[in-house]
């Protein structure tokens, strides 16, 4: 009989119950919920709780400024507009990424240009970005993945001697720390996400770091329809959006912000377990410990099924796990592969009669084919629990015949 639950056997998870879902409200959040509503002030031009979750959030994350707005993708949007990014410019951003880190460019006119990633960590690389850069590169996104820092030592000396903004995708790493600072001080600005998923959630909201004051007073503008800081209502001195973050969302998000060392302590615990025992299983590839990284932020946990993946049976895999009661997600299709993505930046470069830089990213392909997730949610249960998905792991990855044999015969 087959040791695999997805054929008969029994699941590494049965009987140690649930993980713990997400998010894990208390009464903090409800009582900040309350006292807005009562207030009355449910604007951030109206009540002070926005502000606050603003400077407390930038501390946080080792920076001067803090802007709060309605999500992550519009933040990197703002975060580029900020910098001075426009029509015909170029973006450097990895493949390997959420579709917003690309798509924020194009909402600007601009023009997102792939560069290659790092086969061991997922992270762009800063060698390829470099070879990525024209004259026309106003900007480059280097994205915090699954909370492991990117190579910001470089990515810093790319855009001093380039003349370029560096701009952090943060989205999935809150309380990162790289040689001992926060993601999101490190470049000119960096992007934060609050959605529904991420470590701090509201359902939805964002919010953008800089120590730089000018480029705190561009996002303000950016933020409040073109106002400036102390000026008048009608004021509108600039161009700009109405991405105001609502005192509800900044009143659900304040609590968790301080509940967020603990949490992490915990996924941080879990994590290295997780790691400990995953080490020993043949045909899981881990990416390498990086010294560099003082703190993880542990929004997904990400290893490769180096073989599984070569045999095409990576998606077998994610079924066979969410039979053991481990639910894995197959990540993303990389992006200098979607349709949508590329076609857009190709239109925009043509109607300004610009090349469209065309993006072999093999690394990133690979990758594409063999990397499975696990949710913060599975760094967040009991030492047995955590031990159970090791086990479902091991199982799966050491049954590539099996899984194989029976994807053959389901193919007919």
């Amino acid at each position: 009989m087959s040791e695999l639950a997805v054929h008969g056997g029994t699941p590494a998870l049965q009987g140690l119950g649930d993980f713990p879902t997400w998010p894990q409200p208390d009464a903090d959040e409800e009582k900040a919920l309350l006292e807005v509503y009562r207030s009355g002030k449910w604007g951030s031009t109206a009540g002070p709780v926005v502000a606050e979750f603003e400077q407390e959030f930038a501390h946080y994350q080792d920076a001067a400024h803090g802007t709060a707005l309605v999500n992550g993708t519009l933040a990197i949007v703002a975060a580029l507009r900020a910098c001075g990014v426009g029509l015909g410019d170029e973006v450097i951003v990895p493949p390997y990424t959420f579709i917003a880190t690309a798509s924020a460019a194009l909402f600007l006119g601009a023009v997102p240009v792939f560069a290659d990633v790092d086969p061991q960590t997922h992270l762009l690389d800063p060698a390829a970005s470099a070879a990525a850069i024209t004259e026309r590169t106003r900007a480059i996104v280097p994205v915090h993945l699954a909370g492991r820092a990117a190579d910001m030592d470089a990515f810093r000396e790319l855009g001093r001697t380039r003349g370029i903004a560096v701009i952090e995708d943060c989205a999935q790493a809150i309380g990162t720390r790289f040689r001992g600072q926060a993601v999101g001080s490190l470049g000119d600005m960096g992007t934060f996400s609050f959605q529904s998923s991420k470590n701090i959630t509201a359902g939805e909201g964002g919010l953008v770091t800089t120590s730089d004051p000018a480029l705190a007073d561009a996002l303000y503008s950016l933020v409040n329809v073109g106002r400036v800081r102390g000026g008048g209502w009608y004021q509108h001195q600039h161009v700009g959006y109405n991405l105001r973050l609502t005192e509800f969302q900044a009143a659900v998000l304040r609590p968790q912000l301080r509940r967020h060392p603990a949490d992490q302590e915990l996924r941080e615990s879990r994590s290295q377990q997780l790691r400990a025992e995953l080490e020993r299983v043949e045909g899981v590839q881990l990416a390498p410990p990086d010294p560099n990284l003082t703190s993880h932020g542990h929004h997904l946990f990400i290893l490769r099924l180096a073989e599984l993946g070569r045999l095409g049976l990576r998606d077998a895999a994610v079924q066979a796990l969410a039979a053991e009661g481990v639910h894995a997600s197959p990540g993303y299709v990389p992006l200098h592969r979607n349709e949508a993505v590329v076609t857009d930046a190709r239109e925009v470069a043509a109607r300004l009669g610009q090349p469209y830089p065309e993006a072999p990213c093999p690394q990133a392909d690979l990758v594409s084919t063999d990397t499975i997730w696990l949710p913060h949610r599975y760094l967040s249960g009991t030492e047995d629990q955590t031990s159970a998905v090791a086990s479902a792991l091991a199982k799966v990855a050491g049954a590539a015949a099996e899984l194989q044999s029976s994807t053959v015969q389901a193919g007919g």
